[in-house]
């Protein structure tokens, strides 16, 4: 089968073989045929090293699909069944799940050091343990979630990680109030899932803020009610809440020179949300005083925080009844063989979110 695969951790290039093949089908396992998989920033830094993922790999993440064959003991799927890529699924029994964390569940991770593909020339990982820019990819049982007919693969891959780590970030985690001032720093698709979530939440103001102007441009259709370029910030701050800071701040690019700008835009007793997924040796800095003094809650948001299974049907409802826009999200289409384009594309803040069609 076609899959895109990096060779090396730090190219920037994929290169895309017919001579990829999905392994480790058996009990407890399914085999998936990939319809629609969506291009997420995380993909970028697992490739350039900042997040750790063993190479060569398969990148992606966010997928969507039909079932085409299932191991011995799975129940509750079969064959032809459509259903979206979890990349992090919850095992059940661990103490985070106990808890009701599942999103704190670490039996994907456990994955992530097993080859899911083969080729000729030896072995080939897939990111975060899947690895969805492929045609076919065989993951555990639990990371096949059923969707209904009526969602469309290319939503459903949305769904299955960016758009619920957004909505799951400003309503789970924040859990932002009514008639509040939000500002989201980074506007790609897991900011403008955010903006949409705050949005849902009844936030009175929403600025979005990127350097880029299509993405604040896009930011203002989605529920942003300003959108300003990071040397606006402080401007937008004293003109919209006198100076004080905002009540809700969400950090969506995972680096810490933006997670201390969030910071200090973060009123005194509000609330910082970090949701980018950052470098282990990029460090934040705060002293001890202002931690005590300020008192500014700061709250990571991993995947969205709370149930992963309710997070992806509450998107469903929510996308349902118009109340969050994920069609719109979808700006640029490919399929495989134009996944490097996409790539550039990503990188230069081009597109909210890449569909690619397998």
């Amino acid at each position: 089968m076609r899959a895109a695969v990096l060779h090396e951790t730090g190219q920037e290039k994929l290169e895309v073989l017919d001579d990829v093949e999905a392994v480790g089908f058996g009990p407890g396992k399914v085999r998936l045929r990939i319809r629609a998989t969506g291009l997420c920033h995380s993909d970028l830094s697992a490739m350039s090293g900042v997040l750790p993922q063993p190479a060569p790999f398969v990148p992606g993440h966010e997928g969507a699909g039909e079932v085409l064959d299932v191991g011995d003991g799975v129940t509750g799927l079969s064959a032809g069944d459509r259903v979206l890529v979890c990349w992090l699924p919850a095992c059940g029994v661990c103490p985070s799940c106990r808890r009701g964390q599942t999103h704190l569940c670490l039996a994907g991770f456990m994955n992530a050091g097993t080859p899911n593909f083969k080729r000729p020339g030896g072995d080939v990982f897939g990111f975060a343990g899947t690895g969805t820019f492929a045609e076919e990819v065989v993951v555990d049982a639990a990371c096949a979630v059923p969707v209904p007919d009526d969602v469309p693969f290319e939503i459903a891959a949305l769904i299955g990680c960016g758009v619920t780590t957004g909505l799951g970030a400003a309503i789970n985690t924040a859990q932002v109030e009514a008639g509040s001032s939000v500002a989201v720093i980074g506007c790609g698709g897991v900011g403008i899932s955010a903006i949409q979530g705050a949005r849902a939440r009844g936030a009175a103001q929403i600025v979005a803020v990127d350097p880029v102007a299509s993405r604040r441009e896009a930011a203002l259709r989605f529920g942003a009610t300003e959108a300003v370029a990071p040397g606006e910030l402080d401007d937008a701050k004293q003109r919209i809440t006198g100076g004080e800071g905002f009540d809700y701040v969400f950090e969506v690019v995972g680096r810490s020179a933006t997670a201390r700008t969030a910071y200090d835009t973060t009123r005194r007793g509000g609330t910082l949300c970090v949701v980018g997924a950052g470098a282990m040796d990029d460090h934040l800095q705060l002293n001890m005083f202002e931690l005590f003094f300020d008192e500014k809650r700061i709250l990571p948001s991993m995947f969205g925080g709370g149930d992963v299974l309710r997070s992806y049907e509450r998107a469903v409802a929510l996308w349902r009844a118009g109340r969050i826009d994920l069609e719109s999200m979808i700006t640029h289409r490919v399929r495989l063989d134009g996944v490097n384009d996409a790539l550039d594309q990503m990188r230069t803040g081009e597109s909210l979110r890449t569909c690619i069609e397998l």
